[in-house]
């Protein structure tokens, strides 16, 4: 029977005091915390299964909260989800919920973050994100990158920026998102990888595409935690591998 196998794990990194990261894979959801090891999950293809990376920004407040209600608000939508349009209204609706979470709550005024993830059916994977949370395509030929990143281009002599230019909340005003949806035919030993920018940014592409060369699953998700720690770990680290099995 075909399945998709998920891998994650999600970690604080060395620099930060606290995870502002969450995670979905279908019903299942982590919050603001640390796993130890990685955690496979395994489900039939054929019912559509939603995994996500919710990266709540930095340097505004309650980002861990925005981040838990997008992930909690994707998993109880994802078995209701059948294609790109029922994709952008949910996430438009997660929008919504971080914005109205403010309202009478000062202490939450301008909580935001970006979200990246999967939705996999029977025959196609529509990659969706808002911010710079990124979702690759791991193939024989190399590491593609789908998600589009909302952000301005990097300075200069640097590789990355922190800075993005649309994402779930953020503001004091509520304002519309424009999510980047893209679909893809799914077959057999298809590899894809969702993760926020704690892991893109201190490991380069090229390492990230040659780990993926020569792990799969636990160990793969293990050795590109690794990969970001040995960089310094600056920020949140958390990621999902989908693997398409038959």
């Amino acid at each position: 029977m075909p399945y998709i196998a998920v891998t994650a794990l999600s970690h604080a990194g060395l620099v930060r005091e606290h995870n502002e990261d969450s995670l979905v894979i279908g019903p299942w959801t982590l919050c603001g915390t640390v796993t130890q090891n990685p955690q496979t999950l395994v489900f039939p293809l054929g019912r559509p299964l939603v995994v996500a990376v919710a990266d709540g920004l930095g340097g505004q407040p309650a980002g861990e909260v925005a981040s838990e209600l997008v992930v909690r608000q994707l998993s109880s939508l994802g078995s209701t989800l059948d294609g790109p349009e029922a994709v952008g209204d949910a996430l438009s609706l997660c929008n919504r919920a971080v914005h109205s979470a403010t309202e009478g709550r000062p202490e939450l005024a301008t909580m935001g973050t970006t979200v990246a993830g999967a939705l996999v059916l029977t025959d196609s994977l529509l990659a969706f994100n808002v911010g710079d949370s990124k979702v690759f395509h791991a193939t024989p030929d190399g590491l593609r990158q789908i998600s589009v990143d909302d952000s301005p281009p990097p300075a200069p002599g640097h590789r990355t920026t922190s800075a993005v230019t649309q994402v779930l909340g953020g503001s004091r005003a509520y304002n519309d998102i424009t999510p980047h949806i893209a679909t893809l035919a799914v077959t057999e030993g298809d590899r894809y990888l969702v993760c926020s920018d704690g892991l893109t940014d201190p490991v380069p592409n090229e390492e990230i595409e040659a780990l993926l060369r020569v792990h799969d699953d636990g160990r793969a998700a293990f050795e590109l935690w690794k990969a970001a720690i040995d960089a310094g770990g600056p920020d949140n680290i958390t990621l999902a591998l989908l693997r398409i099995g038959a």
